[in-house]
């Protein structure tokens, strides 16, 4: 009787171990997603696709691009009612950690004006975004509102997620970029880079099973892993 209370309260402690390191994770991943989300914007060669939209908008409203990315992934997130999706607390968090991460990070960095400054500020921030998206995919709480609602017209339309991605994706970079989002070599750079990049640490920010056996890590493309926020 004693060894089993002892089995059942290693189990308990394991499954809180657990859960506080993806808890972790998550946080980390979307706090690290914001800030080198705002490194992309410093060095201005060009933003991943959301990106592209936010900092339009942001142009076009006088807000800063933080509270655009909090404002229009709650606005995605309605979107997931008629699509009858079910967000997870990393879905919610989502939105308003990444803004606030990036928007802090924006009023900590100095501007860079050469070169010599803006192209590693771009090579940094793409690297640790692959990071950031292996920590919070790998946490497993929920995809994030634009992940989501990819997947989500996925499962309605019959389509594939790689068309219902391209089809979102240009009409968000089209019209960032006609509101005065940035475009450039770090956009391109960005999109052939944070797939590998991502899927090298996804394994890296593997979970153990619950069980306590070997590690899970994700093959492929991660389902439903759009690969940003």
């Amino acid at each position: 009787m004693r060894q089993a209370t002892t089995t059942t309260g290693g189990i308990a402690l394991s499954t809180k171990s657990r859960l506080g390191r993806r808890l972790i994770q998550l946080y980390a991943g979307l706090a690290l997603y914001g800030a080198s989300s705002a490194l992309l914007v410093e060095a201005g060669l060009g933003l991943e696709p959301w990106n592209v939209l936010h900092q339009g908008l942001a142009e076009l409203t006088g807000l800063t691009i933080g509270v655009v990315s909090i404002v229009v992934g709650a606005a995605v997130l309605l979107l997931w009612l008629p699509l009858r999706q079910r967000p997870g607390l990393g879905t919610v968090s989502n939105v308003f950690v990444v803004g606030i991460a990036m928007d802090g990070t924006l009023a900590a960095v100095p501007e860079a004006h050469t070169l010599a400054v803006r192209i590693p500020l771009l090579l940094v921030g793409i690297l640790l975004n692959g990071a950031a998206t292996g920590l919070y995919i790998a946490a497993n709480f929920g995809p994030g509102p634009r992940d989501g609602l990819m997947t989500g017209l996925h499962r309605r339309t019959g389509r594939s997620i790689r068309l219902m991605r391209t089809a979102v994706e240009v009409a968000v970079v089209v019209t960032g970029f006609v509101l005065g989002g940035t475009i450039g070599v770090g956009t391109l750079l960005y999109a052939v880079s944070i797939g590998p990049l991502a899927q090298l640490f996804l394994r890296v920010f593997a979970l153990p099973s619950a069980s306590g056996g070997s590690t899970v890590v994700a093959t492929g493309q991660p389902r439903g892993a759009i690969l940003r926020p």
